[in-house]
């Protein structure tokens, strides 16, 4: 094989060799690779090396040979340096400025061993060009990673991330150019380029997230330091989530689908040329939570509770975890119900991921209280403003109920708890509470009345609609008992509605003339129809308010139709009272007998007159005769009536 030969050296097998073809006094050895050399050019340039040869003179009288630990940037770096003791043309790049700055640095190539040495020409080449332009700093900052202790030491990475940081907050069109922005490349002026040309054509001014993707190929300890930069320097939280966002998207499997729907940014020329990082992915999660900036929204919500997810799947620290349960719980009014539905990744058996959603409502709960607490004792919780995300979150628990009371593994404990952990005047409505429980019911067909009735008790029958009582009065699933409470508040709630309406229809057709004041009609009216709007409001009845008439008219017909029924049976129940007493007296022979003055005589003394009648005179079997036809007419007539 020939020899490789790289301006005045060649390589044989492992070895590099100068082309000046004199002996070589001094080997360096970095990395197994050995580098022949002559002294005079390196000691002249390198303090490192003129120490080192000092220490071995005494004991080598020719050649002297060392080895180079840990040099920064390995044999190509120190080809690169010797090169340059050599009087050899050398380049400064973006991408091999910082490993040069180190190796000068190792190598103790200062002013003091020769005038423009490499330590200096690299300082001034990083200060002028590289801080100056965007991506010649990302480029830099980005292998400052292999060499973090000492590029620490000498400033170059708190420089770097100074830099970009001030760019992020300036005009991106000054940072150098071409860039990609909106498909097209982009001259300093903000014109559109063609071929390298200046069209004159002026584009629309810069997103304030051009440069999300470029920074996304960082580590995850460098991000971590450009966002504290960027944030000690005054950058917008907004920003810097979005950043922290879109890092995490690209890093952390599964959380893209619960970020918005946008797409992803198109590379810009500075990211074609990076390589991306390998992160680990739990130590990512974690350093990315401590990161988040105290900040609202539907997006940034969402974001986290796809975190949160990512997290119970990767097994993150518990404090990390407790981290971002409070911080979804402090926002959780713009929580959406898919991103509550967690999947449940430990050894658990139920479906889904139930005591972090308890978790993250105490957490809201606990936010709310102040509100509670410190709100006047007149105003009416349910139409206060403040309470508005506590009925929101309400609204949404009684959807994640319903969705997870289908896990048979579900136990009643928990369902209940789930339910009792926001306070009772959260819900205007339990319709969303009664749902649930019925679809549980449903799942659960092996629950005991007793176990169904304790359920039960988290729903206040008074706050069903009338549609909810209606379904369950007929709702087979249900306990007896509970039927029955909830048929008896129907009645009261039906009642109490209908009363209501007809008092606001009485005050507003009751003539002002009639010796009460206007304006005590005028309070009366509206005080009732406060209430009966209240009642009408709650339970939905709109259609109620507009059929109020003619159900007035129905009722009052209805009433004087009773009245006419119940006087006609007054009027039967007497007559019935006085027939029944009639008929009592007229039974009585003895009664009637004196009533038509006849007189009722024992059997001794009929026999009696038997034997006088036969032998009195014959006058008397005539009036015998007599009694007897009168006697029988009365018995005709008593049998008729």
């Amino acid at each position: 094989m020939a020899p490789a030969k790289v301006s005045g050296f060649h390589k044989h097998g492992d070895d590099w060799f100068f082309n000046a073809g004199l002996p070589s006094d001094l080997t360096i050895i970095v990395d197994d690779v050995k580098f022949h050399l002559h002294k005079f050019p390196l000691m002249s340039k390198c303090g490192k090396i003129a120490s080192i040869f000092e220490e071995l003179k005494s004991t080598h009288d020719k050649t002297f040979t060392t080895k180079l630990e840990a040099f920064p940037g390995g044999p190509d770096t120190f080809l690169f340096a010797v090169k340059f003791c050599y009087g050899i043309r050398v380049e400064f790049t973006a991408r091999n400025i910082v490993t040069v700055f180190c190796a000068a640095d190792y190598l103790e190539m200062t002013d003091e061993y020769g005038e423009d040495n490499l330590l200096s020409k690299a300082e001034n080449f990083f200060h002028k060009n590289v801080l100056r332009n965007w991506k010649d700093c990302i480029l830099a900052l980005q292998s400052c990673e292999s060499f973090m202790p000492r590029v620490e030491k000498l400033h170059i990475l708190q420089k770097c991330l100074n830099a970009v940081s001030m760019m992020v907050c300036t005009d991106p069109s000054l940072f150098g150019w071409p860039m990609m922005m909106y498909g097209s490349l982009q001259s300093p002026g903000g014109s559109i380029l063609w071929n390298g040309i200046n069209t004159g054509a002026r584009i629309r001014s810069a997103e304030s997230d051009w440069w999300f993707e470029d920074i996304s190929y960082f580590s995850a300890d460098l991000f971590e330091r450009l966002i504290k930069t960027m944030e000690a320097r005054g950058i917008r939280c907004e920003l810097l989530a979005g950043a922290i966002m879109y890092y995490a998207r690209k890093y952390l499997p599964g959380l893209g689908r619960w970020q918005s729907t946008q797409g992803g940014k198109a590379r810009t020329v500075t990211s074609f040329s990076l390589t991306p990082a390998t992160v680990d992915q739990k130590v990512l999660l974690e350093s990315i939570e401590k990161l988040l900036p105290e900040k609202k929204g539907k997006s940034f919500c969402r974001f986290l509770l796809g975190l949160l997810r990512v997290a119970s799947i990767l097994g993150v620290s518990q404090t990390c975890q407790d981290s971002l349960e409070k911080r979804i719980g402090m926002q959780l009014e713009l929580a959406s119900l898919d991103g509550l539905l967690i999947p449940s990744y430990s050894n658990s058996d139920t479906l889904y991921n139930t005591d972090c959603v308890e978790q993250i409502i105490r957490h809201f709960v606990s936010s709310e209280s102040g509100l509670t607490l410190f709100s006047p004792p007149s105003l009416d919780l349910e139409s206060s403003p403040s309470s508005e995300p506590l009925r929101k979150v309400a609204r949404l628990m009684d959807s994640y109920l319903a969705e997870v009371a289908s896990d048979v593994n579900l136990k009643p404990g928990k369902i209940r708890s789930l339910a009792e952990v926001l306070p009772e005047s959260s819900r205007p409505l339990h319709d969303g509470l009664y749902r649930a429980l019925d679809i549980y019911f449903k799942a659960h067909p092996w629950l005991s009345d007793r176990e169904k009735e304790e359920l039960c008790n988290i729903i206040d029958y008074r706050k069903l609609s009338v549609d909810a009582c209606a379904h369950a009065s007929q709702n087979e699933r249900l306990p007896l008992r509970v039927i029955l409470q909830v048929l008896f508040f129907e009645q009261m709630h039906l009642r109490t509605a209908l009363a209501g309406c007809l008092n606001v229809l009485e005050a507003e057709s009751a003539p002002t003339g009639q010796g009460i004041a206007p304006t005590e009609i005028a309070g009366n009216v509206t005080a009732t129809s406060e209430t009966a709007g209240q009642i009408v409001q709650r339970d939905g009845w709109v259609t109620v308010v507009r059929e109020n008439r003619v159900l007035k008219v129905d009722m009052e017909k209805m009433r004087s139709r009773v009245g006419e029924l119940e006087e006609e049976f007054s009027k039967i129940k007497q007559e019935m009272k006085r027939v029944t007493k009639s008929h009592s007296s007229l039974s009585s022979p003895r009664i009637v007998a004196r009533k038509f003055g006849c007189k009722i005589r024992t059997k001794s003394s009929d026999a009696q007159t038997d034997v006088v009648g036969s032998t009195g005179p014959t006058s008397r079997p005539s009036v015998e005769q007599a009694c007897s036809s009168r006697n029988s007419r009365h018995r005709k007539s008593f049998s008729l009536f």
